[in-house]
């Protein structure tokens, strides 16, 4: 087969697999939207789509690794909170803004590498571990503010999360396009990632092979924390005031992002191309549904009918697949 005749070949497989059924699902949902408000496709409302979310899409991206690694990080959305208080909590007291956002980002390393201590090194499941730290390290940001919200941080500050910085940009969208073409080519393209697909798959066998296990997982968690911790803190910007009680819940939405991108739950196996169209669509499908006037209560049972969908129609399309494959090698088997 020519070269001509591979690149046809590999995009009709594309459109085969689940990233091609998701491209499907957003252009459905993109027209749809677009039926609904003609302001929908403006440049101004696709980047409030973003923003919106923005902090969330940019954990997404560290989760992507954590659940191929055939790992979970139940914390995250706790982190945002516990670096967003440690930030106003100091700001209160005196500490310049500059030292705060480095002593966030700080708390946002050390919890990441907390975590990734018992699981790596000890090796607790992960599981158990960031579901008892998502407990943790919400109750210390509620120990630092108690019920207080606190502002009034200067005005650059707020700026950084809530004007334009280049063009109609601003800061954290641009941060999340940088991470993406991180994202791509750490995973797909280089030797970290390959290590990450292969603990994936098995676990003993990578170690066998020669991968330090240990020190890729620890990685792993140490920049889970630290993106969770800097989605925090552009968090406290773009609202301007911080509570105990930010970013609670996000973690449903992440972890549906990455699940719905084609991530086995069980790791080993996706890409990062996968959770961008995953993203889009939840993005879009939340903008559909408040064009329409649906309340967030019920977009968030959407999310979670989501959720639940990401997981089992993979698991089912995969079924019907093995069975149609056992049911055309049996007569071949039966007829020698």
């Amino acid at each position: 087969m020519s070269r001509e005749e591979r690149i046809p070949r590999r995009i009709l497989d594309r459109l085969k697999s689940w990233e091609g059924f998701l491209l499907v699902v957003l252009l459905v949902i993109i027209t749809v939207n677009s039926l609904q408000s003609p302001a929908y496709l403006s440049v101004q409302n696709q980047i409030n789509l973003f923003i919106l979310s923005i902090e969330k899409i940019i954990v997404v991206l560290a989760m992507t690794f954590i659940i191929i690694n055939a790992e979970i990080d139940l914390s995250v959305a706790s982190m945002m909170g516990l670096a967003a208080c440690t930030l106003a909590w100091l700001f209160e007291r005196g500490t310049p803004v500059p030292a705060a956002l480095a002593i966030g980002l700080l708390v946002g390393v050390l919890g990441g590498a907390f975590n990734g201590f018992w699981i790596a090194r000890v090796g607790l499941p992960s599981l158990v571990v960031t579901l008892a730290m998502l407990i943790g390290y919400r109750g210390l940001a509620r120990v630092l503010l108690e019920d207080r919200s606190i502002g009034g941080f200067p005005d650059w500050f707020d700026n950084m999360g809530q004007q334009a910085l280049v063009g109609p940009f601003p800061l954290a969208l641009i941060l999340f396009f940088i991470l993406v073409v991180l994202a791509v080519v750490i995973l797909q393209y280089s030797g970290f990632g390959r290590y990450v697909y292969v603990i994936g798959n098995n676990r003993e066998v990578a170690r066998y092979s020669g991968v330090r296990v240990q020190r890729v997982k620890m990685t792993l968690f140490i920049a889970s924390g630290t993106i969770a911790a800097l989605a925090g803190l552009l968090f406290a910007a773009r609202l301007g005031s911080v509570r105990g009680d930010m970013a609670l819940g996000f973690e449903l939405d992440i972890i549906t992002m990455v699940l719905l991108g084609g991530v086995s739950i069980f790791g080993g196996s996706g890409s990062i191309y996968g959770v961008l169209l995953a993203i889009l669509i939840i993005l879009n499908l939340r903008n559909g549904m408040s064009l329409v006037n649906i309340t967030g209560h019920v977009q968030t049972g959407v999310i979670g009918v989501l959720l639940i969908l990401s997981v089992l129609v993979p698991n089912i399309a995969q079924y019907f697949r093995e069975t149609l494959s056992r049911r055309r090698t049996i007569p071949s088997v039966s007829s020698d």
